[in-house]
């Protein structure tokens, strides 16, 4: 458990095990700022290890993985490098007058990978794994520009949020007052101060748009969180997070999306997850060409649930190794 004198930069330096390493990584981003990581791999021959990309959820950060990574790592024999998207963890928040709509994201993978052929990593596709928002950012980019993506492993997530033509009037007046709200107003949604870790990991869990117990949030909530000079903590991840979006894909736009991918996609979903019970979930599933689907118990954050984390690993290492 995190104290409030010791950072994640502390915890990411020792090796995980005898096979796993784990190191902070930082990616410039063009327009401002950095794109913060973390990297997972082979504690020998790592530079010879195939590269993945992983993706987390919305309000999430690249401890999202640091679960199920290890795991990975070890047995696939991958480097496996988490970003923090804009806005979360410890990467850069947008500038003033920036946005968080969901195509915004696609540059964040773009500028990683980048990052990573500049350093040497051949130009060639990769295999990306994501959760959530993680999955709609990934399955835009393999869509659009398929030459940077390979394969998809997706988490309790598969295409975008999307709005009816008919409600996009609703959802633009929303994202507009949200953005022009009177101080008062934005008082409310001003980033969070905690006296303890445990107090922000009890409100990670009570407050959280999907269950999760604090366990399971707690590397979330740790990374995501820095010390004041009076030994308080406060979140590091924008409020403007929390603002509705301007614009949305309409849901024959995200059909379209999922359609045009042409990769291979593993879709792992929680049994007590969001998708199972979805109508749109099974719209965008049949979208999907090359689609193998996975049901496993557990929840939205399956993932990183420690009780079923193992599973979710073994699912992914069996189709790899079909591949």
């Amino acid at each position: 458990m995190m104290s409030t004198d010791q950072s994640v930069q502390d915890i990411a330096e020792a090796p995980l095990s005898a096979n796993v390493t784990l190191r902070e990584r930082r990616f410039p981003r063009r327009t401002g700022g950095e794109l913060a990581a973390l990297e997972w791999a082979p504690a020998e021959h790592a530079e010879q290890a195939p590269t993945w990309l992983a993706l987390h959820g919305w309000l999430d950060n690249a401890a999202s993985f640091s679960r199920l990574a290890p795991l990975l790592c070890e047995r696939l024999g991958i480097r496996l490098i988490a970003i923090d998207m804009v806005g979360h963890g410890r990467s850069s928040p947008l500038g003033e007058h920036g946005d968080y709509a969901v195509w915004d994201y696609c540059h964040d993978v773009i500028e990683a990978l980048e990052g990573l052929y500049d350093e040497g990593l051949p130009r060639a596709p990769v295999t990306v794994m994501a959760h959530s928002l993680g999955a709609a950012v990934a399955g835009q980019v393999a869509a659009a520009l398929p030459e940077y993506i390979a394969r998809l492993v997706l988490i309790d997530g598969i295409g975008a949020l999307s709005t009816p033509a008919s409600e996009v009037v609703d959802q633009l007046r929303r994202g507009l007052l949200a953005r022009h709200a009177q101080p008062a107003r934005r008082a409310a949604t001003r980033r969070a101060h905690y006296r303890h870790v445990e107090d922000a990991v009890v409100a990670r869990v009570a407050g959280g748009v999907t269950p999760i117990d604090a366990d399971t949030a707690r590397p979330i909530v740790e990374r995501n969180l820095e010390v004041l000079e009076d030994g308080g903590l406060r979140l590091r991840s924008d409020r403007r997070l929390l603002r509705p979006s301007l614009m949305r894909y309409t849901p024959e736009q995200v059909l379209a999306l999922l359609a045009a991918l042409t990769q291979p996609v593993l879709l792992i979903e929680g049994e007590q997850g969001i998708l199972t019970i979805r109508h749109e979930a099974q719209q965008a599933r049949d979208a999907v060409k090359r689609l193998e689907r996975r049901v496993l118990p557990g929840g939205h954050h399956l993932h990183l649930e420690p009780p079923h984390v193992a599973a979710v690993a073994d699912a992914i290492v069996e189709w790899v190794s079909s591949q």
